[in-house]
């Protein structure tokens, strides 16, 4: 029997996937519970979520009880979405940052030289997108905090040396300590299926050193140590006009549409659009304008993909581009 999940539902999905603490996590599967359709197709993942949700309860209290001098971070979401940099040790990963934003990360030939995570925004047209630069992970070593931190990406770049020898086997171990930890670098973003402990995180894999003459053959050799393939691109970092496609690679791994807002009788706002997911209804952009709009909200004029000023109702999908202007 399918389970037919509600909007509603996947909504509160993708907010608790997103957390980053017990607390919220209790909270979003809470809330998942609470709109979960009741019936026996969803049996199973309703025994899931109560389960996780115990598990998450003792989690707060493990938290609470924890001494203080622990080490936990926690980097509240900017920009069109929240991007983690993970590689190995000398990937490239802090440089990446440095070139892509205005991030001033220690960069040195040593290994290990980011000990913690370190956020930049990365301009991409009118928008940006929160990149956080992290510890490089080993066949031997992974940040305990490392493994919340890529579940509740957005998505995730995965840095590759393409002219080390080394680099695919140690590429491959960052997939496999992450994938130890049901946490699994994807060509999507989301929950397993099969397995509601499992998340995938959307991966783009950018390889460092990329006009390297063997860079595509380790990265190949990377595919079949990890079983994965992931979707690429290749850069030399001292080439700022090569950064681009990393930029626009990075953007659409995100799969957000850019809305721009007027008010009745006044000029479109074309700058700091909003950024929601693909599929946005007019009800959801009134949402994320303000709570009460979105209750009081009765129509729309969208100008862009339906025509210019057209009128709409709640339940219209938006494409990127368009500018709204919501009637409560």
């Amino acid at each position: 029997m399918p389970a037919n999940l509600t909007p509603q539902y996947q909504k509160a999905e993708a907010e608790y996937r997103r957390a980053q603490s017990a607390e919220e996590r209790v909270l979003g599967l809470e809330r998942m519970l609470q709109l979960i359709p009741k019936h026996k197709g969803t049996e199973r993942l309703q025994a899931d979520l109560k389960t996780k949700l115990k598990e998450a309860r003792e989690e707060v209290r493990h938290e609470k009880s924890a001494a203080r001098g622990s080490r936990s971070y926690r980097i509240p979401r900017q920009g069109a979405g929240a991007v983690v940099v993970v590689g190995a040790p000398n990937a490239g990963k802090s440089r990446l940052l440095k070139e892509l934003t205005h991030a001033q990360p220690e960069v040195a030939a040593y290994p290990f030289t980011t000990r913690e995570p370190l956020p930049g925004m990365m301009p991409w047209q009118d928008v940006s997108v929160h990149l956080i630069d992290t510890p490089p992970i080993t066949d031997v070593h992974l940040e305990p905090y490392m493994t919340g931190f890529v579940r509740s990406a957005d998505a995730a770049v995965l840095t590759m040396d393409g002219s080390s020898d080394d680099a695919p086997q140690e590429t491959a171990n960052v997939i496999r300590q992450l994938s130890s930890r049901k946490t699994r670098l994807s060509t999507h973003t989301g929950f397993d299926e099969d397995d509601f402990s499992i998340v995938n995180v959307r991966t783009l894999l950018v390889i460092t050193h990329g006009s390297d003459r063997d860079a595509l053959l380790r990265r190949d050799m990377l595919f079949e140590l990890s079983g994965q393939a992931l979707e690429t691109v290749l850069v030399e970092l001292d080439d700022s006009t090569a950064l681009e496609p990393v930029r626009d690679g990075i953007y659409r791994m995100l799969g957000v549409i850019r809305l721009y807002t007027k008010r009745p009788g006044k000029p479109a706002e074309l700058r700091n659009p909003f950024t929601l997911p693909e599929g946005a209804t007019v009800a959801d952009l009134a949402d994320r304008v303000h709570h009460d709009l979105a209750e009081s909200l009765t129509y729309a004029r969208v100008w862009g993909s339906p025509g210019d000023g057209i009128t709409v109702g709640r339940d219209h999908v938006l494409r990127d581009g368009d500018v709204v202007e919501l009637h409560g």
